[in-house]
């Protein structure tokens, strides 16, 4: 159970501090309340090392327990109780360590292997917080367990934890929870934090050496620009030569100076254009219109449509086995999707079903779904519906590897072709200047030969 150490007024004005154990944030704060006493801070302390002797849980539900120690710690006036310098240092670390996404797919992968191996949700939150080192996912798992053993869902507990749990995966949480197949959701979520780790990973490793030499090469021009292009110009007026230099490398140079010098201009036009594409995104129609340009750009937008889908049919395979009808799968499955073009298909579809038409129909005629996977939906209607999906979840699966390799071919290419264009640019503006003083062909003109 998390220690906090709180900070906390009384009726009389009285300012008292105390350190507690309690189940949460949440519920050290209604305790404060009820008892008449008003939270000023509440900290939560770093946890005690693996090797130090455990303390006997207890469920702070009753204020005077807490009272009885109140009365010694008690401040008056103006006189304050100072932190001890390891107290200062436990709760910096409390507050500054970040959870990272290899915390959370290391959580998922033992949460997994415990509830494979039968253990209920209270027992293997138990241990795994015994084993959790990241204070701060470690006060999470806390908070997550105090409400497990309160009868809530995890689920419910996660959604206040949005900055840790992607909205993806408290949705395949909340999916395996309510179709009691956690352990199979467990399984997809794992897959997922390892596929969007495998899928950041080699992004990471195209894209960030091509944006700095991208970025390099944008310093070079305008330095040389700034720079190299001036002393050229000076060398040449100093010993009267005809020569110029290149148009394009005159006009770029010029280009540099005025931007230079109305700097402001440029950057209220990029701020106007960006405060405009966001004001119009968070409007109903902006946000629908980017989700679907999400499913229609160029290179990613087949893989995200892929992603989200197979994520679906996924969810509702998972309620399907567990005897849920077709309409309850797909209302329940619906949650693990964000995209609003997708969420749009998924409600005509169940309307569809309302009113006694194909509810595969909508995802045809989209335009989105393959032919393939309609075909194939169509089939397990007429036979066996969730070993169709199955059969389809394998195909979706191996048709985004298909697309990953053909990411992983095209984008190179995009990439290496916007430097090339740029490192093309810099050698007409920059290099071919500085050549022509290394080759010194302007010193003919200017005396005249």
């Amino acid at each position: 159970m998390p220690t906090y150490m709180y900070k906390a007024m009384t009726r009389t004005g009285v300012i008292v501090r105390n350190r507690v154990e309690a189940p949460s944030r949440q519920n050290l704060i209604k305790s404060l309340k009820s008892n008449n006493l008003l939270p000023i801070s509440i900290q939560q302390m770093a946890y005690r090392s693996k090797n130090a002797p455990k303390r006997q849980k207890k469920n702070i539900t009753d204020i005077q327990e807490i009272m009885k120690n109140v009365n010694t710690t008690q401040l008056v006036g103006n006189k304050k109780k100072t932190l001890s310098t390891k107290e200062r240092i436990n709760l910096y670390f409390a507050r500054t360590e970040k959870i990272t996404p290899r915390d959370l797919v290391v959580f998922t992968q033992n949460f997994y292997l415990l509830k494979k191996a039968n253990f209920n949700n209270i027992h293997a939150l138990n241990t795994i917080i015994e084993s959790t080192e990241n204070i701060s996912l470690r006060g999470v798992l806390e908070d997550i367990l105090a409400g497990v053993e309160a009868g809530e869902y995890m689920y419910t507990t996660m959604e206040y934890y949005s900055n840790v749990f992607p909205y993806i995966y408290i949705n395949m949480i909340k999916v395996g929870e309510l179709s009691g197949s956690l352990t199979n959701s467990l399984e997809q979520a794992v897959k997922y934090l390892d596929d969007s780790e495998g899928l950041n990973r080699k992004l990471r490793s195209i894209l960030i050496p091509n944006i700095v030499q991208f970025v390099l090469l944008i310093v070079m021009l305008v330095v040389g620009t700034l720079f190299a292009i001036p002393a050229i110009q000076n060398v040449f007026d100093a010993v009267g030569t005809e020569e110029t230099l290149p148009a394009i490398t005159l006009w770029f140079s010029d280009f540099v100076n005025k931007a230079i010098q109305y700097w402001y201009i440029p950057t209220l036009i990029v701020l106007a254009i960006v405060a405009a594409i966001v004001f119009y995104v968070r409007t109903p129609k902006g946000k629908y219109n980017f989700h679907y340009f999400k499913y229609k750009m160029p290179i990613f937008g087949e893989l995200i449509f892929a992603l989200d889908f197979s994520r679906f049919l996924k969810a509702m395979l998972l309620n399907l086995q567990n005897g849920m009808r077709i309409q309850e799968s797909i209302e329940v499955s619906k949650n693990v999707v964000k995209n609003l073009v997708m969420l749009s298909i998924i409600e005509t579809s169940i309307n569809n079903i309302l009113i006694g038409e194909s509810w595969i129909e909508p995802f045809e005629q989209s335009g989105l779904a393959k032919p393939m996977i309609t075909e194939m939906l169509k089939i397990g209607m007429q036979t066996d519906l969730a070993e169709m999906m199955e059969k389809l979840v394998e195909y979706m699966q191996i048709d985004i590897d298909n697309i990953m390799n053909k990411i992983m071919k095209t984008l190179p290419q995009v990439v290496y072709a916007i430097v090339g264009v740029v490192l093309i640019f810099f050698v007409l503006v920059v290099l071919v200047p500085c050549v022509q003083v290394y080759m010194g062909n302007f010193l003919f003109s200017a005396y005249g030969v």
